[in-house]
């Protein structure tokens, strides 16, 4: 198998640090249980690179990774590089034809769903705006139904998000997101 490259044909996404050399999951896994600001910024530049290699799917899958992070109000990574709902919505905007990119809309109804410790509340509401973004996005990704009829889920609609942000989130998270969702207030 050749060695990972960037495509230079992909642009960077701008709000994600950038990725000079292709990084691997040795980058995470080096940092050992630590999911402090280190590991933080760590898989965020681990996400552009994938980004840069034309993989969207796994991208986002860093993403939450990072959003899993253990952050304090005031962390100065998070001045430069805010939680990263801007660049869920630019990935999924950015996304080519071609490159894998799932059903993002499932992945997330699936995480916010199933989520365990640690974090557990946050981390969930997390993966809730992270979904609400991608059915803004690719409104034509359909749920998982099965999972919606047989677990009794009720998806939360935007006021509802913003209210646990709100509560939860770090201090302008819900603002962020709600930046990031825009007016659109369809659920």
């Amino acid at each position: 198998m050749p060695p990972a490259t960037h495509d230079a044909t992909l642009p960077a996404c701008p709000f994600l640090p950038p990725a000079d050399a292709v990084v691997t999951a040795a980058a995470t896994r080096g940092l050992g249980a630590d999911r402090g600001p280190l590991f933080y910024t760590t898989a965020l530049v681990y996400a552009q690179s994938l980004w840069k290699q034309g993989l969207p799917a796994r991208s986002l899958l860093l993403l939450n990774r990072a959003m899993g992070c253990d952050l304090r109000p005031g962390e100065s990574v998070l001045r430069d590089w805010p939680i990263p709902y801007a660049a869920v919505a630019w990935i999924l905007a950015h996304a080519r034809p071609g490159h894998y990119l799932g059903n993002p809309r499932r992945h997330w109804q699936h995480l916010a769903t199933r989520m365990v410790p640690p974090r557990k509340d946050l981390r969930s509401w997390r993966a809730w705006a992270c979904w609400r973004i991608s059915r803004a996005a690719l409104p034509e990704l359909p749920p998982d139904a099965h999972q919606i009829a047989s677990e009794g889920i009720c998806e939360p609609d935007t006021a509802e998000i913003l209210r646990h942000l709100l509560l939860l989130g770090l201090p302008g998270e819900a603002e962020l997101w709600a930046s990031v969702v825009g007016d659109s207030t369809h659920a």
